[in-house]
């Protein structure tokens, strides 16, 4: 058991090395001898870095929203709701937003060429959002969607050696010199886009603070997309995924708008397609990646995150529905919920969590009377009478993940109301404690000066994977203590 514990060190310490080195301007990794298979390093590497190397955790603050804006542009006075709905009042380090219907389902958009101009609209918005509240005026240009294939690596400017981008949705050409030019211009952004992606109507928009992509290691930015909709491969319902690294920790973000219908039965349609979505959804490696291996599937991550327009409804009829909405007693109604019945059955989401509901449900609102559900009230052209039911919901798989809020806006843009969670979650970073104990041939030795130089048998620099790991150290670590 001591032996594999020290293999299972060995290789974490190495592939953590790896992560932080594997951008290195100065440094290629074919330039160098990484004596990878002499168990003398591995030996050498793991007494200089103990006693112990330390994983220690920290805590990353990640807010997920899910909203269906039921076709309609982000215009107007909306940039009030978008800031009530983000819950600027207490700012993570992290927005994963999910969005469904940005723009109408009609054949034209299902099954016509993609077009990008509503992702850009709302990325402005959520980018002029976020960082208008910390005093950055401009508004964040648009990084152009990829498809799951195109996949590239992208460096930000300032963003430094710690961060890199696979499969990222990144500037071009002159949109770089452009965004560039207002950056300086204007002192920057604190929040920058880290991937986004659309497929008809479900699109998702990842941010990240900027002073935290230069704190950690991101890696392996990719995204995924998956339809199954109309005759299960059209894009009017399904999912839009974004997997990344942080430090030693691997998320998968998945946005989905399953299929409608309040009738007994058409669960099992929305159960189907999580199925699929499952199957079907892959991130895979392509010849810009580094030799760690990053989980090709959604269940290989350690944080897993599903959210969107599920569009499970309620086991009930609509008086009663509304006499528990009108005492509010979420409780009560949530034992006729769907979702939450196939999560108890093991039907869907086998394993999942989701935190209490204490809101009202967030679907069907009445266009001619934003604050009532289109249950009960006299009919109109063209709207649909629902029981109201929990439609958009989040989930969440994964050790560590601890839900700080859930809790629903009150914007009445669409039939639908906004959802948001916050959540705390560990992850893990590598840190070399005691470093001065043990120097054995071929490590790095602590200088007066707090630098750390390799030394060889002779006293002399030698250009291994350990050269490379002092000076990255220096950068990436800091002094030692």
């Amino acid at each position: 058991m001591d032996i594999e514990n020290r293999k299972s060190k060995t290789r974490r310490i190495r592939e953590w090395f790896k992560r932080k080195n594997k951008r290195a301007d100065a440094y290629q990794w074919n330039e160098v001898s990484d004596d990878s298979g002499d168990d003398s390093l591995d030996d050498d590497l793991v007494r200089s870095l103990e006693t112990d190397p330390c994983i220690f955790t920290n805590e990353l603050r990640i807010f997920v929203g899910t909203w269906n804006v039921a076709g309609r542009s982000p215009v107007g006075s909306l940039a009030v709701d978008v800031n009530e709905w983000l819950n600027l009042k207490d700012a993570a380090d992290m927005y994963v937003l999910g969005f469904q219907e940005i723009v109408p389902l009609k054949t034209k958009n299902v099954i016509g060429v993609e077009d990008p101009t509503e992702a850009t609209n709302w990325n402005l918005l959520i980018g002029k959002t976020l960082n208008d509240k910390y005093g950055c005026p401009w508004l964040t240009p648009m990084l152009n969607p990829i498809s799951s294939e195109n996949y590239h690596f992208v460096r930000f400017p300032g963003f430094g050696r710690r961060a890199s981008f696979s499969g990222h949705s990144g500037f071009t050409g002159p949109e770089l010199s452009k965004a560039q030019h207002e950056g300086e211009a204007y002192g920057g952004s604190k929040y920058k886009l880290m991937a986004s992606k659309k497929m008809v109507g479900v699109f998702i928009s990842v941010w990240m603070k900027k002073e935290f992509l230069t704190k950690y290691c991101i890696s392996d930015v990719k995204v995924s997309s998956v339809a199954c909709g109309i005759m299960g491969y059209l894009g009017n319902k399904g999912s839009v995924s974004v997997s990344m690294s942080i430090e030693g920790t691997s998320f998968c973000f998945i946005a989905a708008h399953l299929a409608s219908g309040e009738k007994r039965g058409d669960e099992g349609r929305r159960n189907h397609q999580v199925s699929e979505i499952f199957r079907r959804t892959s991130f895979p490696r392509s010849s810009e990646d580094d030799d760690n291996p990053h989980p090709i599937t959604i269940l290989g991550h350690d944080r897993i995150f599903w959210f969107g327009d599920l569009n499970y409804r309620l086991y009930q009829d609509n008086i009663l529905a509304k006499e528990f909405i009108k005492k509010q007693d979420w409780k009560a109604l949530q034992e006729f919920d769907q979702l939450r019945k196939e999560l108890e059955d093991g039907g869907v989401f086998e394993g999942w969590r989701e935190g209490n509901i204490e809101f009202a449900p967030t679907y069907k609102y009445s266009s001619a009377n934003c604050n009532r559900y289109t249950a009960g009230l006299p009919g109109r052209s063209g709207e649909k009478q629902r029981t109201p039911a929990w439609c958009d919901r989040i989930l969440w798989y994964g050790k560590g993940v601890r839900q700080l809020s859930y809790f629903r806006s009150e914007s009445k843009f669409s039939d639908h109301r906004p959802v948001s969670a916050l959540f705390s979650i560990p992850i893990e970073v590598m840190k070399v404690t005691n470093p001065g104990k043990v120097f054995p041939t071929g490590t790095f030795l602590p200088m007066p000066s707090g630098k750390l130089e390799p030394i060889d048998s002779k006293g002399g620099a030698r250009s291994t994977l350990l050269s490379l790991i002092s000076k990255e150290s220096v950068k990436g670590i800091g002094s030692l203590p």
